[in-house]
């Protein structure tokens, strides 16, 4: 990957364009549809809390097992799954990765998604602090300013840490901030606290702020998602992102230096930080097929939901979370054997925000 695009994060297309794009289909077809019912370009994004999308964008197999389907790709950066939610509702990608909470609240709230595969079981959340906030433990939060993403797992993980300890959500003040300007904001004590997400919590810890709270049963998992229409649609090309990501996930157990040395150039933190996130917080070996265990912490997570006021009711989380799971493209994977391209990476068509 070349250092230019390394000096600043690639930023995905807001949302107002993702809109348009959706707005130009032909119902029925997603984006980049023929009239012949085939793909031409599958839309799929990469994010750097999701590092199996790092290693297929970095090698190119995605393009080399589409090229037989004459299908192209296009990859979009999600920023959170707040963000890849969007864009999914949006129709602007087929595929996106999000937390498994954000997910069921995507689909609670009547976005067509469903999950394919899990990625990963991540520890990627937890509640963070300057060492000289005087800020300890979460009841410590009450009445504080706390930067949050909405819609996300460090969001909800600091919801249910605040119920655990006893403490009343409202009495917490919610900055609504994307991940990177809450960490931002952390630094400069905007904020006396903030719901972090990896790898750009780890970086904030490799500079000094503390942990100050964790708890792996409060992460959700990091899923994948895709649109009703492109499930019911392509089938087919469905089925190879999944195998493609089985690819991704062998290799990622059998190189996990070389996984911290490409989650290190795309999140442009540190390798130490990088090994960090991928040896101690990341967990390649779960089942990939999206299932009981799922269900059970989404079932604890869906009531957060009313308590938020994020949806409006339960049997709305019931119907999404009984309807969720697509799990027989993950059931039905093969690990694909591309050998990818030199230009990996530098050769990918990345559509960036050109605003």
């Amino acid at each position: 990957m070349s250092s230019s695009r390394l000096a600043q994060p690639i930023i995905a297309a807001s949302a107002a364009a993702a809109l348009l794009m959706a707005s130009a289909c032909v119902e029925g077809e997603g984006p980049g549809s023929g009239s012949d019912g085939e793909l031409e370009t599958l839309t799929i994004d990469f994010a750097t809390y999701n590092p199996l999308s790092l290693i297929i964008l970095e090698h190119g197999w995605l393009e080399e097992e589409l090229e037989e389907l004459g299908t192209e790709v296009e990859w979009i950066q999600s920023q959170g799954s707040n963000d890849a939610n969007e864009k999914l509702r949006a129709e602007a990608i087929h595929v996106g990765s999000t937390a498994g909470s954000a997910a069921l609240l995507a689909r609670s709230n009547g976005s067509p998604i469903h999950t394919i595969l899990i990625e990963n079981q991540p520890e990627w959340a937890a509640l963070v602090a300057n060492p000289d906030s005087g800020v300890s433990s979460v009841e410590d939060l009450e009445g504080a300013s706390v930067a949050a993403t909405l819609g996300t797992d460090p969001y909800f993980f600091l919801i249910q840490a605040l119920q655990e300890a006893g403490q009343d959500p409202s009495a917490v003040e919610v900055q609504n901030l994307q991940h990177a300007d809450g960490r931002a904001a952390l630094a400069n004590d905007d904020v006396v606290a903030w719901a972090g997400l990896d790898p750009i919590m780890a970086s904030a810890e490799a500079d000094g702020a503390e942990l100050f709270y964790r708890n792996v049963d409060f992460n959700t998992y990091s899923v994948i998602n895709a649109t009703e229409d492109f499930i019911e649609n392509h089938p087919d090309v469905a089925q190879i992102v999944v195998n493609v990501y089985e690819q991704a996930r062998e290799w990622a157990l059998e190189n996990p230096e070389g996984t911290a040395e490409i989650l290190a150039e795309y999140g442009n933190i540190d390798l130490e930080v990088a090994e960090t996130v991928i040896q101690e917080r990341s967990n390649f070996e779960v089942d990939p097929v999206p299932g009981d265990a799922q269900y059970q912490v989404l079932s604890e997570i869906g009531p957060i939901f009313i308590d938020t006021g994020d949806v409006s009711s339960q049997d709305s989380i019931d119907e999404a979370l009984e309807s969720l799971f697509s799990p027989e493209f993950a059931e039905n994977r093969e690990a694909t054997t591309a050998e990818g391209s030199e230009g990996g990476a530098d050769e990918a068509n990345i559509q960036e925000d050109e605003d």
